[in-house]
């Protein structure tokens, strides 16, 4: 049993797919003990080859399910809640959904390199636990990846089984009586067979009331390496969901700004809706499987597959703050309280299907010139079934009778998107007199979707780092992206117009990494992005896809680690949007910046105590439309590990925003205010084995 420990930004894992092992990706998924430790110093995110970090010309954040676990991470937003360039939810914590905002833009999420989001409220979140790893990619990333935001992507790379047998459980208990209890159990069968056991069962409820956040998950895997040369993993999901939305949409009149007619304010965790009605409940089943073959030391064959089956039943009721958000309960009367409350019903079925293969060459071309070539085709199809249903009705929001609130039941045939894309990339990393790394890369994806609409595009990336002496490389990358956006222009007048083109980004960055060690990594970089072809929401009525959207930032993110005894993890971001046609856009806060460091100390009888703390800063953000501007608030949060491990046993409490920040994560110039989480404290007993 080994003690991991990572260098944050600078882990090697394992290819995306998870089938690549080396040892150090297998310690990386092993339950930290007591013994040795081992420090992590590449990464294949970038790349999906193995390759050292200080090799790679771009930032890649790598945070270990060790570092997120003891932030007090209760979701797949919470893990990178401590990167640079990144804002973790940006709209509060949401129960339905993961949000991240990378670079100023949203960020798409990836599952062992492949797609597994397709549409909003049609799935159910992610389990932190389930997973040995987050990966940040900043930054367009099509060439690798094929359809995905500008901004970047969150890769989770799932647990799956090594050839030691070791396992844990544990007990948690937290505010807002939540209970669980957590396995995870790794079974050497043989000498190349294993099988992995991850799971959770959760009962607990939420700072909203009516708004439960209760799950079963259970994870297998099973490794089989028949030859020295081949690696076969196949992995497995079930997980079951009951719960609602902490999201509530509540309007900025009576909550961010004063309700001076009413003369109160609405509590800030009101629910709104209809108890034991208002719900979001999904199940997700999963089915994967890679195989990695090495037909020599120069040749390896990587392929991998995913099945995604999903439901998902969401009913909910949010106030009309839209139709005058500068005094919505006008619009109803003039005692300041009523307002119009709208009932969504709506049945959602997701079905993906993902596929990933490549084949890497590795020669020379001289006495000092590597190369690792990769050529590789990928395909992916998504359909995206719902039905809805719904009405309204006048409340007074400061007094709702929940009991006489309409429910209504989705019925009929369910309306249908599907999309398949096929894309074909080609990459080679030049590695010359072993100091300077060459990366160059395209692809050709072709999307179609059921409508009948049809996108091609070609993709490139460039990019070039050099070790120039005492750890310092400098680097400059160039990449491209893009992202089909489905339907048609809406004049506006119910009649519709040409297909909306895919959104295509271009990024230039430039920086510098410095590893005067292995334990130490600064990484410096400046960016440029320019976005086009988004679709903007006309005040007049319909969409139009016009203008550039420009960002621009810095990033600094600094790690320094002693394996076993201190962690030190510091970051800051600025992004700056600017867009000539929409103003709305820029809406995100400027500057990020987060600090976060552990120490452990010896105590008596061979037990470790180890001290935590973390502050994360985000600046203010304004949003702005076509009668008014609203300005949230910058806000710093505190959170705070304290943890005792005794031979096999391990005792922790962790805490998030410990100093109880009341503070409003967005509010928007649409008319409603998202809230950001209150103090959250957990318990936590495990025993290692």
């Amino acid at each position: 049993m080994k003690k991991f420990i990572a260098l944050s930004g600078a882990a090697l894992i394992a290819l995306c797919h998870g089938t690549a092992w080396s040892a150090e990706a297998a310690a990386a998924d092993a339950p930290r003990t007591d013994e040795d430790s081992i420090v992590v110093t590449a990464a294949t995110t970038g790349s999906k080859t193995d390759t050292a970090l200080v090799e790679l010309p771009q930032p890649i954040k790598v945070i270990t399910s060790e570092q997120y676990l003891s932030q007090g991470a209760i979701s797949i937003s919470d893990t990178v809640k401590y990167a640079a360039g990144v804002l973790a939810n940006p709209y509060g914590r949401d129960t339905r959904v993961d949000g991240f905002n990378v670079r100023g833009l949203d960020a798409l999420q990836f599952r062992d390199g492949m797609r597994d989001i397709f549409s909003y409220y049609a799935s159910i979140t992610s389990d932190p636990y389930n997973f040995s790893r987050v990966e940040i990619l900043r930054g367009p990333a099509s060439v690798l990846f094929g359809q995905g935001s500008i901004g970047g992507l969150v890769n989770l790379v799932s647990k799956t089984p090594d050839f030691t047998t070791r396992g844990e459980l544990n007990l948690v208990y937290g505010s807002y009586d939540r209970k669980e209890a957590m396995g995870d159990v790794n079974v050497a069968l043989a000498d190349n067979l294993a099988v992995r056991f991850v799971g959770r069962v959760r009962d607990a409820d939420t700072y909203v009331d009516h708004v439960p956040d209760d799950r079963v998950m259970f994870a297998p895997s099973i490794r089989w390496q028949p030859t020295p040369d081949t690696d076969i993993v196949l992995t497995g999901l079930y997980q079951e969901d009951d719960t609602g939305s902490t999201s509530q949409f509540l309007p900025i009149v009576g909550t961010f700004m004063p309700n001076n007619v009413a003369g109160e304010q609405l509590d800030r965790y009101t629910f709104v809706g209809k108890a034991g009605w208002d719900r979001y409940d999904g199940r997700s089943l999963q089915g994967g499987g890679s195989i990695t073959h090495r037909f020599s030391d120069n040749v390896k064959l990587s392929l991998k597959a995913r099945y995604i089956d999903s439901d998902l039943e969401y009913n909910t009721h949010y106030a009309d703050s839209y139709t005058n958000p500068q005094d919505p309960f006008s619009v109803y009367g003039t005692d300041g309280r009523t307002i119009a409350l709208t009932a969504d019903a709506s049945d959602a079925r997701m079905n993906v299907f993902s596929t990933d293969n490549n084949v890497q060459f590795n020669f020379n071309t001289g006495a000092n010139i590597e190369h690792k070539l990769l050529v590789g085709i990928d395909y992916s199809w998504n359909k995206v079934s719902k039905r809805y249903a719904g009405g309204y009705e006048l409340v007074d929001l400061y007094d709702i009778d929940y009991d006489a609130l309409a429910t209504y039941d989705p019925t009929g045939p369910f309306t249908s998107d599907s999309q398949k894309q096929l894309g074909v990339y080609v990459q080679d990393q030049i590695r010359f007199y072993d100091r300077v790394s060459v990366v160059l890369g395209a692809r050709r994806d072709r999307v179609t979707g059921s409508s009948g609409q049809k996108d091609n595009a070609t993709t490139f990336r460039a990019g070039i780092i050099g070790e120039i002496g005492a750890g310092i490389s400098p680097f400059f990358s160039y990449t491209e992206s893009f992202l089909p956006v489905a339907g048609r222009i809406d004049n506006g007048d119910g009649s519709y117009g040409d297909a909306y083109k895919p959104q295509t980004g271009t990024q230039y960055e430039a920086g510098v990494k410095w590893q005067p060690a292995p334990s130490t990594l600064v990484t410096a970089t400046v960016f440029k992005i320019k976005e086009r072809n988004r679709v903007l929401y006309l005040a007049a009525g319909g969409t139009e896809q016009s203008g550039v959207l420009n960002t621009k930032g810095f990033e600094i993110e600094a790690s320094h680690t002693l394996p076993g005894n201190f962690e030190l993890l510091a970051n800051y971001g600025y992004s700056k949007l600017k867009s000539e046609t929409n103003t709305s856009l820029d809406y995100m806060p400027r500057h990020t910046a987060s600090l976060w460091s552990t120490k452990t100390f010896g105590l008596a009888d061979e037990a470790q105590l180890r001290l935590g703390g973390g502050v994360v800063y985000s600046g203010k953000s304004v949003s702005t439309s076509a009668i008014w501007s609203i300005v949230t608030p910058s806000r710093t949060t505190v959170d705070a590990l304290a943890e005792i491990t005794w031979q096999d046993w391990r005792f922790a409490l962790n805490a998030t925003n410990l100093l109880n920040k009341k503070f409003y994560a967005s509010c928007l110039a649409r008319g409603d205010c998202f809230m950001g989480a209150p103090r959250n404290v957990m318990g936590t007993v495990g025993f290692r084995f």
